[in-house]
């Protein structure tokens, strides 16, 4: 069985480049997807991050749909806990008004999780004007790290890894990322919940919103807009719950918490009610993979993938991605390799046909009804190419 295979794109930035030449380098790897044949192109959100360009989703999706023909293209996710649900139905339904039928509205909770912990830390320093160093808004959506997780051993489940969870609770906790986190909201703004903000939005586009008192309000444009709603998660928490109860399809995140992943996906299918948008479950999940002619030319390209990781997970956020020379030179410590482990274990890098095998094996233990291929290499042609050599091998299939 071969199901569709999609792309998530960060619009990562190479040492040594810029924000154009991520944008472009962009705007170049959506057409050709689309050449190969990828189902959709998702565009992710991260902030206060030197080597990621892809902070305003919306925006992003727009210049890659005008410059794409049939492919999907949408957000992999907005995250609610930094935009009002009417906002956000703005948006995306002044994309679809002149992109029709192609734009799918991704949304994800990690957002307003950053934003509930992060209250609770430094409330004073933005009022000091404190500085604000370079670093992500937080780890990905539904990451957890209670001491219980954290005890728990990898296991292989039917082939495919998953590993123990990663620990987010320093990062969460960080006055920086605190800091940074209070920036993306007004001051003094509160987030909903996650389930209210799903509700607003699919209500302002359907056209059914209305106040406590009964008041119409209609969202122009964006009401009977035609994008697709989704929701992202990388556990069995709120955000696979609301999905499935909304009858919603759900993208499962193996990438960056692979430990969660069937969990996610258990949950999300539990809950399921059949809805006006589906009759019964759809399920994406992703993944990080590099292809290269041969299993050893794609470990070299790979190699800097850990360094990057290392940066995020620091708290330093993700850095201009490092060239193979330079992951080379770098001296890793134990407590390095620990923060990155879980992440380069669970990567499919190698030659066409052994990464097609490792993405089957993640197909099947999932049972997922399509893949969402991250690839991330200094080089914009070695990236390109790893697309094009896994489209090949996967639709060979």
């Amino acid at each position: 069985m071969t199901v569709p295979l999609s792309i998530l794109d960060l619009s990562p930035v190479p040492d040594g480049g810029t924000v154009p030449d991520a944008l472009r380098n962009t705007l170049d790897l959506a057409r050709r997807a689309e050449e190969y044949g990828y189902h959709r192109y998702w565009l992710a959100e991260h902030h206060f991050a030197a080597g990621v360009a892809s902070s305003a989703p919306a925006v992003l999706i727009a210049l890659v749909a005008a410059a794409t023909n049939r492919i999907r293209v949408g957000s992999g996710a907005v995250q609610l806990g930094h935009q009002t649900p009417l906002a956000v139905v703005e948006q995306f339904g002044l994309v679809d008004a002149l992109h029709p039928g192609r734009i799918d509205l991704g949304l994800g909770r990690s957002g307003q999780r950053r934003a509930e912990e992060a209250g609770k830390a430094v409330p004073e320093q933005r009022r000091r004007g404190g500085p604000a160093g370079p670093g992500p808004a937080g780890p990905g959506p539904g990451g957890t790290g209670s001491a219980a997780g954290r005890e728990r051993e990898a296991r292989v489940v039917d082939g495919l890894l998953i590993p123990p969870p990663f620990d987010y609770s320093v990062l969460v906790s960080s006055p920086r990322l605190a800091f940074q986190a209070s920036l993306l909201q007004q001051p003094g703004a509160g987030t909903p919940d996650f389930a209210d903000q799903v509700d607003d939005i699919a209500a302002f586009l359907n056209g059914t919103y209305r106040s406590p008192d009964g008041l119409p309000v209609h969202a122009v444009p964006g009401e009977g807009a035609g994008v697709e709603l989704w929701i992202l998660g990388s556990s069995g928490g709120q955000s696979a719950q609301v999905a499935g109860e909304r009858g919603l399809p759900f993208a499962a995140n193996y990438h960056v918490s692979p430990s969660g992943v069937l969990e996610a996906v258990e949950t999300y299918r539990e809950a399921f009610k059949p809805s006006e948008t589906l009759a019964e479950p759809y399920v994406i999940v992703s993944a990080d993979a590099v292809v290269a002619e041969d299993d050893a030319a794609a470990r070299e390209l790979a190699k800097p993938y850990g360094l990057w990781v290392r940066s995020i997970r620091s708290g330093q956020g993700a850095i201009p991605y490092p060239t193979p020379e330079q992951a080379d030179a770098h001296s890793w410590s134990e407590e390095d390799r620990a923060l990155v482990a879980d992440r380069l274990d669970t990567r499919f890098v190698g030659s066409p046909e052994t990464v097609a095998g490792g993405l089957d094996v993640l197909r099947r233990v999932t049972g997922t009804d399509e893949l969402l291929v991250t690839t991330v290499t200094h080089a914009h042609a070695d990236r390109v190419r790893s697309y094009e050599l896994l489209a090949l091998a996967w639709h060979g299939r």
